[in-house]
């Protein structure tokens, strides 16, 4: 496969030559590192990286492509998505860009158009999307307001089987809170879950009998052997901090799973005491971070005729200083939530270094759309750089990190088993059948 930057030799064992890597996510391979970035030959064999030489020792003997101190990344993983929202914001704006308005506004579309038909053709749409920009790992949260989670997880376990070996799938059951304390509906949610190999959400907020719920939520996780991804805390409002009581929760019933949460807006409104208790009783807990700065810089502080004053994501470099795994996700795409995305890692990465200060140094910075995630999502093998590993790469232009930062590497060339992939993005008149009602 060829661009304007770079031909890739056809032969079932070649050379990137002259690569700039990600250190941090480069595994069995020292070099000197500036900025984070070392420099190396890449053998590729098989469909695999079967050695990462110094540069310039590479064999002499091989095909070679030149990459010319262009970057060389692991392919990446979104770990925060909602497939089942995206891409009918022309069907369904959401008018004043608030919280509440993406509420009402998916939830009308819910009832009136949630088809499996409907539902396959959007995500099939995300899908091809976030292929073509390089992203081999996916979490989705779907919705699972009852009946919605009989038609979603069924597609998605069909879904999860035809892109098997291009986009590896996980599911998570984003349920109404209130419906755990009712003992029918949250037993139908939480076997239909298991059944389909997910997960069980939410959304956090202050309820009545809260506690009761964090219990029931996380006693049911443990009887059925799931793990727990939560929405937490999206809010500006200092007096909403569910957080804490989530780590409590999971500290003092000994909770074994993973626990994900996301958002945690108004961890960044508290006073500095309380901020460092709650991350402090975080990492206690082992509980890992997905910040989404796009979609919360478009939803928080937003107030008619004024301007927003914060930027609305977590305490990212406090968890960060206490052992937290924390990484970036893409979250909404193209929906009432977010009006703007396209499950593009390279966007969300560049994004989230201008929204969270993620440079200066630059050095760890990759690993938050890479091997973070990957590991938070029980996956140590997707996003690093290894020898033995499937070359499944995605080489840019960009040599250094102003040069990828940017510009959005539309030229770059997505490797799968060693080959480059057809980076063609789906048209969105695909879409016009589903959404012209």
């Amino acid at each position: 496969m060829a661009n304007e930057f770079l031909t890739l030799p056809e032969a079932g064992r070649f050379v990137l030559a002259n690569a700039t890597l990600p250190a941090i996510l480069v595994k069995g391979f020292a070099a000197p590192a500036r900025e984070g970035l070392v420099s190396a030959d890449l053998v590729i064999a098989d469909g695999k990286i079967e050695a990462i030489l110094p540069h310039g020792s590479a064999p002499v003997d091989l095909p070679k492509a030149d990459l010319r101190d262009g970057m060389v990344w692991p392919c990446f993983v979104d770990m925060h998505t909602h497939l089942d929202k995206g891409h009918f914001w022309d069907r369904r704006p959401n008018p004043d860009g608030t919280f509440m308005g993406a509420l009402e506004n998916v939830r009308a579309d819910r009832l009136a158009n949630w088809s499996a038909e409907d539902m396959r053709a959007r995500m099939e749409f995300a899908l091809k999307s976030a292929y073509a920009h390089g992203t081999k790992l996916i979490r989705t949260h779907l919705d699972s307001i009852p009946p919605q989670e009989d038609i979603s997880f069924p597609l998605f376990s069909e879904m999860r089987a035809e892109w098997k070996g291009r986009i590896d799938l996980q599911a998570v059951a984003l349920l109404p809170l209130e419906a755990v304390l009712d003992e029918k509906a949250f037993g139908g949610i939480v076997s239909t879950a298991k059944k389909h190999g997910g997960l069980l959400g939410g959304a956090t907020r202050i309820l009545p009998d809260f506690e009761k719920i964090l219990d029931t939520l996380f006693r049911a996780a443990a009887d059925n052997g799931l793990d727990i991804d939560l929405h937490v805390d999206e809010t500006e409002e200092r007096e909403v901090l569910t957080l804490e009581a989530i780590a409590d929760t999971k500290l003092r019933l000994g909770f074994t799973g993973a626990v994900t949460v996301g958002h945690c807006c108004s961890l960044a409104r508290q006073d500095e005491e309380t901020a460092k208790r709650v991350v402090d009783k975080v990492a206690k807990a082992g509980i890992s971070v997905v910040s989404l700065p796009m979609c919360n810089m478009y939803l928080q502080d937003r107030h008619a005729g004024r301007t927003p004053r914060w930027r609305g994501v977590t305490l990212f470099h406090e968890l960060t200083a206490a052992g937290v795994k924390v990484a970036v996700s893409s979250d909404n795409t193209r929906d009432p939530f977010y009006a703007y995305g396209d499950l593009d890692a390279v966007e969300v990465f560049r994004e989230a270094v201008r929204i969270l200060h993620l440079d200066h140094p630059l050095s760890e910075a990759a690993r938050v759309v890479t091997s973070t995630p990957a590991e938070i999502l029980g996956r140590p093998d997707v996003g690093v750089i290894t020898e033995g590993a499937p070359a499944d790469l995605v080489l840019l232009s960009a040599r250094r990190w102003s040069e990828f930062l940017s510009r959005p590497q539309a030229d770059r060339i997505v490797m799968r088993n060693g080959k480059g992939i057809d980076r063609r993005l789906p048209d969105y008149r695909d879409l016009d059948p589903i959404l012209d009602k």
